[in-house]
């Protein structure tokens, strides 16, 4: 195949340094923690992984600019300054939309990311829209290390887990994001429908006081 891509032998942790991401990560570094943070930067970097894997190339079988958009921001929705009036991933969505569109990207684009960032915990949903709403699932799904989901793991060397995981460290990554659903998801009802990510764990926290996922995490290829 032809046209440009990431060379699975460059630097892993190479982000892409235009205008726009610079834009996303000013964004989200200060609303977010770092332990979300860093999720959200590895997310982007695992995708990016599985894209050169699979022979996709950046400009040619996807934005390079709205991958990262939308692994940057997936989890905006549990921002510490967010209104919090809807299930996560939709308000982060909304919110990740609304800041492509006042940063010129186009309404086409920005719904593109929108989806990805609504879909990224609806397996079997994402998939079918599209290279994007892939690639963002799967890559989120891949820095959980199995329990979230992945099923290409074999993408990652393990000199590529290192690097990217010496960059960005994990910092109780799993145990920290649920924190953080939970956080959310118990502020409204509206948060957090049966059946649902944020629902599901919110119910296991209340009711067991640990999440399956918490606990499937633990035996992870990652290890948190």
């Amino acid at each position: 195949m032809t046209g440009p891509t990431h060379e699975a032998t460059a630097d892993p942790t190479t982000l892409p340094g235009t205008p726009l991401a610079d834009a996303v990560i000013g964004l989200i570094r200060s609303v977010e923690t770092p332990s979300v943070f860093h999720h959200s930067i590895r997310s982007y970097l695992f995708a990016r992984l599985l894209a050169v894997r699979r022979g996709l190339a950046a400009d040619r079988d996807y934005d390079d600019d709205l991958l990262f958009a939308a692994c940057a921001m997936h989890d905006l929705g549990v921002a510490s300054d967010g209104p919090h009036t809807q299930r996560f991933e939709v308000e982060g969505a909304d919110r990740a939309a609304s800041f492509l569109i006042d940063h010129a990207v186009s309404e086409a684009d920005a719904d593109q990311v929108w989806q990805a960032i609504a879909l990224h915990t609806s397996p079997g949903i994402a998939e079918r829209r599209g290279t994007l709403c892939t690639l963002v699932r799967e890559g989120v799904a891949l820095d959980f290390g199995g329990p979230g989901g992945a099923d290409h793991l074999d993408v990652v060397t393990d000199e590529q887990a290192e690097a990217l995981h010496a960059a960005y460290p994990r910092l109780d990554m799993v145990r920290s994001l649920t924190d953080a659903i939970v956080a959310q998801a118990a502020k409204d009802p509206r948060n957090a429908p049966r059946h649902t990510v944020p629902g599901e764990l919110l119910r296991e926290r209340e009711t067991y006081g640990r999440t399956r996922l918490e606990h499937a995490c633990r035996s992870s290829r990652w290890g948190d």
